[in-house]
Formats: C-alpha cells, sequence, structure tokens
C-alpha cells in the first residue's frame, strides 16, 4: 500500500547517501554500538541520516565538522530511539548548536526564603524547553564508549522529559508501563543517592553524584549509565534500570554481557 510518508523516507535517504565505509567509521568511533545486529544496524543507520535531515547541526568557530562526525553525532542521538515506534520523540527542538568547548550559562534560581540568584555556570551541554541542544564538541567526542558517560544521550533525554512540560524526570510513558512503578524506582532511588551525599557530601556514588541534582537530572544520568554503563546502573539501582529498560525497549546490559563473555577484556579495550 502506497504511503507518502514510506516514500519521502525512501526519497530522503536516497539523496544523502552514506557509504558503508563512513558508517563503518562510525562503528568503529562508537564501541556503545557493539552488538547490535544486521537490522539494528541498518535502522541506525536510516535513521541517523533522517535526523541529519530533519535537524540543523551549528558549528560554531573553532568546530570543524567532516560528514562522518556528523554522522556520528546523528547515531548517539538516535541510540535511544532505535526500538521505540517511528514517531517525531524530537519534536520539541529544530537545532544543535556545537561549541568548541565548555560554555558560560546565565542561570537564575529562587531559593527557599524567595530569594532570586544570578550566577555564571560553565557546561557541556545545555537543553531549553522551546530552543536547541547545545554541546560542546569535545564531550560529544567523550561519547562512545561503556563509561557512564555520553553527552549528546544526557541532554537528549532532557528533550524526552520536556515532551512532557517542564523538565521532572518523567518522559511520556508507553501504554503498558504505569507511572505509579516509574514514580516509586525513580524517586527510591534519588532518595538513596541523596541521602548517601547528605552523609558524606564526598562519598563514592555508584553512579555520577550530579544524578542528586534534581529528578530530571537523575533521569538524564540513569539514561547516560543504562546506555553506557548498564552492569554499574542496574547493580545499583535495578528497579531503575528495569524501568528505563520498558522506556527506551533495549536491554544494553545483555549486549555488554555477550560482548564480555566473547572478550573477556572487552570493556578494558574499548575504554581506553
Amino acid at each position: 500500500m502506497w504511503s507518502y510518508r514510506s516514500w519521502r523516507r525512501r526519497r530522503i535517504l536516497a539523496r544523502n547517501p552514506f557509504t558503508a565505509q563512513q558508517w563503518a567509521a562510525v562503528q568503529q568511533r562508537l564501541p556503545i554500538l557493539d552488538g547490535l545486529d544486521e537490522a539494528e544496524n541498518q535502522r541506525l543507520r536510516e535513521r541517523s541520516v533522517l535526523f541529519l535531515h530533519e535537524k540543523r547541526i551549528t558549528a560554531l568557530p573553532g568546530v570543524e565538522l567532516t560528514r562522518e562526525d556528523r554522522l556520528t553525532l546523528a547515531a548517539l542521538a538516535q541510540l535511544p530511539l532505535l526500538h521505540l515506534p517511528d514517531l517525531n520523540w524530537y519534536q520539541g527542538f529544530h537545532e544543535l548548536v556545537l561549541y568548541p568547548d565548555d560554555f558560560v550559562s546565565p542561570q537564575r534560581h529562587r531559593d527557599a526564603a524567595g530569594v532570586e540568584h544570578e550566577y555564571d555556570d560553565e557546561r557541556s551541554g545545555e537543553s531549553w524547553q522551546y530552543g536547541p541542544v547545545i554541546l560542546a564538541w569535545p564531550g560529544v567526542k567523550a561519547s562512545c564508549g561503556w563509561d557512564g558517560y555520553n553527552l549528546v544521550i544526557h541532554e537528549l533525554a532532557h528533550k524526552l522529559d520536556m515532551l512532557n512540560g517542564s523538565p521532572n524526570g518523567l518522559p511520556p510513558l508507553h501504554r503498558d508501563m504505569r507511572q505509579s512503578d516509574w514514580a516509586l524506582a525513580m524517586k527510591t532511588a534519588f532518595d538513596s543517592l541523596n541521602a548517601q551525599l547528605d552523609q558524606d557530601p564526598d562519598a563514592e556514588t555508584p553512579i555520577d553524584p550530579y544524578a542528586a541534582e534534581d529528578p530530571a537530572e537523575f533521569f538524564a544520568v540513569a539514561s547516560e549509565y543504562f546506555f553506557t554503563a548498564p552492569d554499574l546502573l542496574e547493580q545499583a539501582f535495578p528497579a531503575v534500570y528495569r524501568q528505563l529498560q520498558a522506556f527506551y525497549r533495549q536491554d544494553p546490559l545483555d549486549r555488554l554481557k555477550h560482548l564480555q563473555d566473547t572478550h573477556p577484556d572487552y570493556r578494558d579495550a574499548t575504554n581506553g
């Protein structure tokens, strides 16, 4: 049956070809894609091309991008959506802005007494509810391995969160998920992390302590760990892992275990 949407998709893919060698280079750069099967790789490649067609990437002076750089960025953006229904999950923005280094972001904060504070905060990434995604290019280049860090996934998790309005750690859940289950898993882990830091601000937390900042940051950091250090997240907060598994429709821990079964030193080798 003829479909305009399918026809348009095929037309975009035909007009924006990437060679097998270029995609192989992307895979070489991104060990977190290891273990994807042939169908998943093909889907990710096509969705990455469509992403580049739909979103504008603005590289500020000091950032020089090759076609493979752009495809790498798109692959990182599309990995979380790989098994989600083919809907417009990234409808909340049209542009990604790349800085050559960390940038200063003016911030405002109203404390419990109602006093408003203004300050400058140095950041490597930022997502606005009605604006672009801003990324420091060194942070993007570092977002490749199984090491618990992924700037692109972190900031785009915020965009998923914002589909329901202001970021609060609750993206639109699928119909077979219960909000009460999500809230219990996230709040229990968030409270546990904060309790640990209240007792010892310098404690070695199981995931990045920035996750204790607020529920929105907890969801973004947990999403990073889900895709890049799934064993650490599952060990620390198994209920959170299960909720993210249900939301993203993926099981990165299973992929990582298969890779480690084949190559016991796999993680150390790929994280350099």
